[in-house]
């Protein structure tokens, strides 16, 4: 089992393509092109952890046919868009506003939000969040925005988002590694 992390889907948000520049001509093509991205990364047996903003706008019939057609075990930490018909869900194994977890050795704070300060920072814990469609620059040290939009519009692993991080690159760059 792998664990997953993503955020922002926005499935059936017209509005998201312009609003965050998405490159899908329409609406549905964005929705099966995420659909695909998810199912080619996650396994059934693969956990999800979605922080928040999964769909804005369609029916619930289809709000659920859009979650029961994911691969994985699905948890919902909720964002401002989740309705309580979203958070009702029989999809999700969890629903919850925050959660924190140890995956791979590592504490997570994870929330729809970006956080200032949280738990256990000084610790070495990271900060897992959405919301901001990869709009806050420089993100904090530990910080990471899961959304889709900054994420290949598909769920990412840890060790990507450490991989990745600026400021171990800034690291490498100072240490000559």
């Amino acid at each position: 089992m792998t664990v997953f992390f993503t955020a922002d889907t926005h499935f059936g948000h017209g509005g998201a393509r312009g609003l965050y520049r998405r490159p899908f001509a329409s609406t549905a093509e964005m929705d099966v092109a995420m659909l695909r991205a998810w199912n080619e990364t996650v396994g059934l047996l693969d956990e999800v952890w979605h922080l928040g903003d999964f769909a804005v706008g369609p029916t619930p019939d289809r709000t659920a046919l859009l979650l029961e057609g994911l691969s994985g075990i699905k948890h919902l930490v909720t964002g401002n868009n989740d309705s309580a018909g979203t958070r009702a869900l029989p999809g999700w194994s969890t629903v919850q506003d925050y959660a924190e977890l140890v995956i791979e050795n590592t504490g997570l704070v994870l929330c729809h939000y970006a956080f200032r300060s949280w738990r256990n920072m000084q610790r070495g814990w990271l900060n897992l969040h959405g919301h901001s469609h990869g709009r806050l620059a420089p993100p904090m040290p530990r910080q990471f925005d899961v959304g889709v939009d900054c994420r290949g519009f598909r769920p990412v692993q840890l060790a990507d988002l450490q991989r990745r991080s600026p400021a171990r690159a800034g690291a490498a760059r100072r240490t000559g590694s």
